[in-house]
């Protein structure tokens, strides 16, 4: 089956740190760029983060840069979203793509 799923979202106070994870099977992998992707309560996606297949060029949006580090183990199938610094519009659904797969998203809440 190609799938993608996500882990490692929790609840976190502001200035903590997450690790996200997406594991990949069914395809072959090592082919395809990744993309994370959020969407808040009440607001439309965004991008956020992306990964060419080989892992030699990173994106971030504005909104990220400099506190999200994205990377993958092609060996293993996986891709990692370290969040630092989060911030309380950090809080959203987030997503793992090639954008014709999707995972079924993990919650990141950002709470005092």
């Amino acid at each position: 089956e190609v799938q993608l799923v996500e882990s490692g979202g929790h609840m976190v106070q502001p200035g903590g740190s997450l690790r996200l994870s997406c594991a990949a099977s069914g395809f072959t992998f090592s082919n395809f760029g990744i993309h994370w992707v959020r969407q808040a309560p009440g607001k439309g996606p965004e991008w956020i983060s992306a990964i060419t297949a080989s892992g030699g060029t990173v994106l971030y949006a504005d909104s990220v840069k400099g506190r999200f580090t994205i990377s993958r183990d092609n060996a293993n199938q996986m891709v990692y979203l370290q969040m630092n610094n989060l911030e309380l519009e950090d809080t959203a659904l987030y997503y793992c793509t090639t954008y014709t797969i999707w995972g079924q998203g993990t919650q990141v809440t950002v709470s005092s």
